[in-house]
C-alpha cells in the first residue's frame, strides 16, 4: 500500500483494465484530504471448548484493507474545479461532487461497473475500488445552492490475483497454492519448489486435469492442492 513519492493534491487514477494498466483517468482535488484513517483486519476463530475458560486464537483470514478519506470541495474559495469544466466558467460545488461519484462510484457503462481505482498522495499508492462515499453538505447560499461538501470515502483493497499471490509468498506446503507457469518451468520443479517433493506431481497433474503434464505452457494457471505435514 505505501511507497514512496511525493504528490502535491490528493488524486484518483481510474481504470477499465482490473491490472490497472495504461495510464488511467486521473481526478484530482483542489483541496487535500483533512483527515486519513486506513484499518487493517484479522480475522481468528473465537470458538470455545467444553469447560474451557478460554482457547487459542486460530487464524482464520485477513479482511482486505481500507483507506477512509475525508475529503472536502469547497466553492467559497477560489481554487480550480475537481476537473475541468467542459464549457466556460467554474463547476458548481453540487457538479463537482457529482464528477465524483460518476468517477469512482457509479457503474462505467464499457465495463458494466464501477471502475478500478488507485489513490495517491505522498507516500500512499493504494490500489482498490470506492466501497461507499457519504456526502454531507455544509454551507449554502442564500437560494440553497450548496457552497461546501464534505465526502467521507471508503476505499477498499482492490489487488490482482496475481500480484496478490506473489506478495502472499505463501510457502507452507498445507495450503493451496495457484502458481502461472513461466519459461521452462517443469511440473517436478514447481512440485518440488512447493512442497519439497517433486514425486507429488501425479497428485498434482490430476487435480488439473492435465493429459500432458511434462510440457507447461507459459502463462498456464497451475492449482497446487494443499497436503498434510
Amino acid at each position: 500500500m505505501l511507497k514512496t513519492g511525493k504528490l502535491e493534491k490528493f488524486q484518483v487514477i481510474a481504470y477499465t483494465d482490473a491490472k490497472r494498466k495504461g495510464g488511467g483517468e486521473k481526478l484530482e482535488f483542489a483541496i487535500n484530504p483533512t483527515q486519513l484513517a486506513s484499518q487493517h483486519e484479522n480475522q481468528f476463530s473465537r470458538l470455545r471448548g467444553i469447560n474451557t475458560s478460554g482457547r487459542s486464537a486460530p487464524y482464520a483470514k485477513s479482511h482486505s484493507d481500507t483507506l477512509k478519506a475525508q475529503l472536502v470541495i469547497d466553492g467559497t474559495i477560489e481554487v480550480d474545479s475537481l476537473l475541468a469544466p467542459p464549457g466556460p466558467g467554474p463547476k458548481n460545488v453540487a457538479d463537482q461532487v457529482q464528477d465524483f461519484l460518476d468517477f469512482c462510484a457509479y457503474m462505467d457503462g464499457k465495463i458494466h461497473e464501477p471502475r478500478f481505482l488507485r489513490v495517491l498522495w505522498g507516500t500512499i499508492d493504494f490500489e482498490c475500488r470506492l466501497l461507499s462515499a457519504e456526502v454531507k453538505y455544509t454551507r449554502f447560499d442564500d437560494k440553497g445552492n450548496p457552497l461546501r461538501a464534505e465526502i467521507d470515502a471508503v476505499f477498499i483493497a482492490d489487488m490482482p490475483d496475481d500480484k496478490r499471490i506473489r506478495l502472499e509468498n505463501k510457502k507452507s506446503p498445507d495450503i493451496t497454492h495457484t502458481r502461472i507457469a513461466g519459461q521452462g518451468d517443469t511440473l517436478t520443479g514447481l512440485c518440488k519448489e512447493i512442497y519439497g517433493d517433486a514425486g507429488l506431481y501425479l497428485m498434482v497433474a490430476q487435480a488439473n486435469q492435465l493429459d500432458h503434464f511434462r510440457r507447461l505452457s507459459p502463462g498456464q494457471e497451475i492449482f497446487f492442492p494443499p497436503v498434510e505435514q
